[in-house]
């Protein structure tokens, strides 16, 4: 990816997507946690897409195939669930429809993290997490350290990131107090969201999907710029409208379906911030 592209994704751009996929409405297939599905499909909704949450093995096959995109999230695992994330990630490269992985919790434990690095090297278009997930996979992968403090700023898994990035063949998503998108060669930091969004359960997750229907039409980087941005500044109206994070849920959706290239360049920033030569 040339760094002409990446400088010139704008604001505009994001907008540009955004009414591209209201218009495309993708499916988004989702094998996601437990905790995740409501909020995730209802994020879905609001911003345009249309959710499926589909992970038995007997049907993904089929459902990969009438998708438009795909989303795993490692949140939930079981034996049975994992047999249907690798036969969808498989069915979606297959027939090259983007799939992003949410490497959920990734470090706690030796069988989740075994599995997400697994998953890291099935051939997602975007890996998504936040800096503690990116850095304890990146660590595990061979790609890098490995950290698992969950109190890590996505500037301390930048360098995490930009590895995983290249041993993946993925592009990578750190989100954070300023969110980072790279390709392991170039980073773009988007600014938005609020100090709320954490405090409230699986907004993150609902985060991932969303870039999953963002990949439907745009390439991954573009898609994950696109989509952070426009979700960030979802989040940052509707925090305006709170007193804290149990109503917030709601007042994002509200915000999601309402977003537009005003909302958008009043509440977030894209800018590249470094380019690497490798």
């Amino acid at each position: 990816m040339s760094s002409t592209l990446i400088r010139n994704l704008t604001i505009s751009d994001a907008a540009s997507a955004l009414d591209a996929m209201r218009a495309t409405r993708p499916l988004v297939q989702n094998i996601t946690n437990y905790v995740a599905m409501t909020i995730s499909a209802n994020v879905l909704l609001a911003v345009g897409a249309s959710p499926a949450m589909v992970h038995a093995v007997e049907e993904v096959d089929e459902f990969v195939a009438i998708s438009n995109a795909l989303v795993i999230n490692v949140g939930t695992l079981s034996p049975l669930w994992i047999e249907g994330m690798q036969r969808a990630a498989k069915q979606a490269v297959a027939l090259g429809k983007p799939w992003v992985l949410d490497p959920v919790g990734c470090g706690a434990t030796k069988f989740r993290t075994d599995f997400a690095v697994e998953m890291s090297r099935a051939g997602p278009a975007i890996i998504r997490g936040n800096a503690s997930e990116i850095m304890s996979l990146a660590g595990a992968a061979g790609a890098g350290g490995k950290g698992v403090d969950s109190t890590a700023s996505s500037d301390a898994a930048l360098k995490a990131g930009k590895a995983l990035a290249l041993a993946s063949g993925a592009i990578v998503a750190i989100t954070g107090e300023t969110d980072y998108v790279t390709d392991g060669t170039q980073v773009v930091a988007i600014t938005g969201g609020s100090a709320l969004m954490p405090l409230s359960t699986a907004l993150g997750c609902a985060l991932s999907a969303t870039v999953a229907a963002f990949a439907a039409v745009r390439p991954p980087f573009e898609a994950a710029v696109a989509a952070i941005a426009v979700y960030g500044a979802a989040g940052a109206a509707a925090a305006t409208r709170v007193t804290g994070p149990g109503h917030l849920p709601a007042e994002l959706c509200d915000a999601l379906h309402a977003v537009d290239a005003d909302m958008i360049a009043r509440y977030a920033t894209i800018r590249v911030v470094e380019e690497v030569n490798v």
